[in-house]
């Protein structure tokens, strides 16, 4: 890469220079202010190389990715700058808030590739250049750019290579943050010198600086992407195809999977892990270049006649944080078929998009078969689950905080339980089954009342259902339990919540939960319409609001199908022991079917441990392998494939795992343990988290004060759980024990912070990025297809 004189010198004497507050007149210096073209022709790429100018995709997104979309990466990206693309580069900043739990009027989305086609647009959306937009010059290129004078705050200021920060760095979640244009630069300059970018991070090397800056300083130019394969276009064409069927049935069915899959990142099997596309509704037919029809909701009307189901090539980077992956194959195409065009039903009539309709599934889709529907969700239920929780929000504690911190969740047997019955009290009573999405971003502050009302009177009325359909004392029975048709590893899965972000997994990890779900179909799918397919994060307080105490009654009808399998007798005390001090709560009467014993047998007292034992030998091959780490019932438990390093290993972890209450208390919410040995190759990733212990959640304020800290655990995870680590630490495997005893005897704040400075990573530590580096490489050796750039937004300051 040829070297810059005029950028050199730039980079060396800047750092010189005292700040000084004067405000510039960067129009009568540099001209107006106008969008730029960034895409290089052909041509200009090839003049680019013999000059050897920076590339984008070989040398800028590369730093970028790494140093930058750690927090720039979603809609909570500080204002809204999103660095992931060219195309979020170039759309730059906004002073207008995402997250906003006072709003009273919704606001217009400002979803990146969706709700502005270009930057002009984008202008027009009050968001502001951190380019150069004004005359191209080697000293405007600069001058003019936001992203370039944050980056050189940073290097003027560097921040202690030791210790905690200061106050000077303001790292709560919902700080005010500060978004100043190019002409606003000067005073915020002047009044926060310290925020540079990276933020409350080490700044760039200076090798990676200077590379940024001169690409900067060359325009910010950008090549195009190369072309898809020709595998991919033809794959894309066979699904358009598909998707697109004209029959009122193929019409019916594909809108039903489009408003299940249009969040989530689709990926062709067998092709690359790093190609992902998105499923939208578009003007145009396939083939063409897609205008995607950008309507706030999936079931919202699309404004024209017709419509055609597109395929959008992913091109951000990929952050774990929104990323979670359904597969597309021929088997796939052939479970579709089976589902739902080989099973015997009549489509009449196709569903309207009016709001009282379009979002609630149960008479949208009541034409469709229960069974096929539940089983459709069911086959990739970790992937449905994660919508809930895990996607382009980011900051979800509306459905968090209505969670406990570590649940497990099972599935009841699609059409075993009267499922003729069941159709049609679902179809009876689809009006009771009426969401929030229904009224949109109209509903008013106590508009949660009338959907409250409505579940409450479902739930009365379920029991109602099963207690006449079961007979006299025989309840529910194992048999009731999905068991993932023999080899489906979704049947059982664990929720971790992590404050206002979650993580699903595969399998029941860590140690046996306080509470569980058990979901049957109407729980499933309203979850998904309130909290993915029905929410708007741009929606009003009212809005807010009703989808988070609707939360409350998915959250007890599911804990009230678990109850039914735990003996009669039991079930109050196990209940009352989730919510203490309920009284005034806004949760709906208990209501598990009293009267009726369950046909689980049971050996023990611990009925939920041995229910879930129960339930892993039901499932088989279904069950994912024991947790020997949290569940260790001998004096050594053997972890399946293992080298004996990772034996040694594991049998040191098992004493951190024992740890309980405020044994706890050096640890944040979620941190990663890199367990060195001796070969960088060969060192051992474990996700450390804190299960919080709570009286109820059933409120929606004053979360603090049901806190029961003396009740909380640890979950250990070989490998990755979470997007958002809280922390990392970095210890030799000879020093475990060091490590387990300190941190069980640690009860003063000293004690803490002799933990994080010897074996912690802190925010002041110089190789903190050559750290995160290395936990995202093994991020993608341990998840591989399924893992995406780890989030530092949340990283303490310890």
């Amino acid at each position: 890469m040829m070297k810059s004189p005029t950028l050199l010198i730039f980079i060396l004497f800047t750092g010189c220079a005292s700040i000084v507050y004067k405000a510039t007149d960067f129009e009568s210096l540099y001209g107006l202010s106008a969008p730029k073209q960034r895409l290089l022709t052909p041509e200009e790429v090839s003049l680019s190389q013999q000059q050897h100018k920076a590339s984008f995709y070989k040398d800028i997104k590369p730093i970028l990715d790494s140093r930058c979309v750690a927090c720039h990466g979603c809609y909570d990206a500080p204002c809204q700058l999103k660095l992931g693309s060219i195309e979020g580069i170039d759309r730059g900043a906004t002073k207008q808030m995402v997250y906003d739990s006072a709003r009273l009027k919704a606001a217009d989305p400002t979803r990146l590739f969706t709700d502005a086609t270009d930057t002009a647009d984008w202008r027009q959306k009050d968001f502001y250049p951190v380019l150069n937009e004004r005359s191209d010059s080697t000293v405007a290129n600069l001058d003019n750019s936001v992203l370039a004078k944050l980056i050189e705050l940073k290097r003027l200021n560097p921040q202690p290579v030791s210790g905690k920060l200061g106050k000077d760095y303001d790292l709560e979640i919902d700080r005010t943050l500060q978004c100043p244009t190019v002409e606003e630069f000067p005073k915020f300059q002047y009044e926060h010198p310290k925020w540079g970018m990276p933020y409350a991070m080490p700044g760039f090397p200076l090798k990676e600086e200077y590379t940024v800056m001169q690409w900067l300083q060359e325009g910010a130019k950008v090549e195009p992407l190369p072309p898809l394969s020709s595998r991919s276009v033809a794959a894309i064409v066979k699904w358009e195809s598909y998707f697109n069927g004209s029959t009122p049935k193929q019409k019916l069915v594909f809108r039903y999977i489009y408003e299940h899959l249009f969040i989530g990142h689709l990926h062709f099997k067998g092709h690359p892990d790093n190609e992902f596309f998105q499923l939208v509704r578009s003007k145009t037919a396939s083939g063409q270049p897609i205008k995607e029809i950008n309507t706030v909701r999936p079931y919202d009307d699309p404004g024209i006649g017709g419509f055609y189901y597109r395929l959008r090539p992913v091109t951000e980077t990929i952050v774990d944080k929104t990323h979670f992956v359904y597969e597309l194959s021929d088997q796939k195409m052939q479970r579709y078929d089976d589902l739902f065009f080989k099973t015997d039903y009549e489509v009449t009539a196709l569903p309207s998009y009016q709001p009282e309709v379009a979002a609630n599934p149960f008479k949208a889709f009541i034409e469709l078969p229960v069974p096929s529907k539940f089983r459709f969700l069911l086959d990739d239920a970790e992937y449905f689950v994660t919508g809930f929780i895990k996607g382009p929000v980011c900051r979800g504690e509306i459905a968090t905080e209505s969670i406990r911190d570590q649940f497990w969740v099972v599935f009841t047997q699609p059409g075993k339980f009267y499922p003729k019955e069941v159709a049609k009290a679902l179809a009876d009573n689809n009006q009771i089954l009426g969401l929030p999405g229904e009224e949109a971003d109209k509903i008013g502050l106590f508009g949660f009342t009338k959907y409250d009302d409505f579940g409450k009177q479902y739930l009365k009325k379920k029991d109602d259902f099963i207690n006449q359909v079961l007979l006299k004392n025989q309840g529910y029975s194992l048999e009731n339990i999905w068991d993932g048709e023999g080899n489906n590893q979704n049947a059982a899965l664990t929720i971790f919540r992590h404050y206002d972000s979650a993580t699903v997994t595969k399998g029941l990890i860590g140690d046996t939960p306080l509470t569980a779900w058990v979901v049957d179909y109407p729980i499933f799918e309203r979850l998904h319409y309130v909290l993915v397919a029905g929410f708007n994060i741009y929606g009003t307080a009212g809005h807010q609001i009703a989808s988070r105490t609707y939360m409350d009654i998915l959250r007890q009808d599911g804990e009230d199908n678990f109850l039914r399998f735990m003996p009669a007798m039991e079930r109050q005390a196990i209940y009352d022991s989730w919510y203490m001090g309920k009284d005034g709560l806004r949760t709906a009467d208990a209501l598990f079917s009293i009267g009726h014993e369950t046909q689980v047998k049971y050996q023990t007292t611990d009925y939920k441990k041995e229910f879930f034992e129960q339930i892993r030998q039901r499932l088989g091959k279904a069950s994912s392998a024991v947790d020997s780490i949290n569940r260790c019932q001998q004096d050594t438990c053997i972890r399946a494939n293992t080298t004996q390093v990772q034996q040694r290993v594991d049998s040191e972890i098992r004493k951190l795992a024992k740890l309980k209450g405020h044994e706890l208390g050096a640890f944040p919410e979620m941190s990663l343990l890199r367990v060195k040995t001796g070969d960088p190759e060969g060192d051992l990733v474990y996700t450390l988290l804190i299960d919080k212990a709570y009286s109820n959640i059933s409120k929606m304020l004053s979360e603090g004060s049901r806190r029961l800290p003396e009740n909380d655990r640890i979950t250990i995870f070989p490998g990755f759980i979470g997007s958002y680590p809280n922390f990392f630490f970095s210890v030799e495997e000879k020093q475990l024990a060091e490590v387990v005893n300190m941190i069980r005897n640690a009860r003063t704040e000293i004690d803490i912070d002799h933990i994080y400075s010897k074996f912690g990573v802190r925010r002041t530590n110089p190789e903190i990025w050559q750290q995160a580096d290395w936990f995202n490489e093994q991020h993608k050796v341990y998840r591989g297809l399924e893992a995406g750039l780890l989030d530092m937004s949340r990283y303490d300051n310890l």
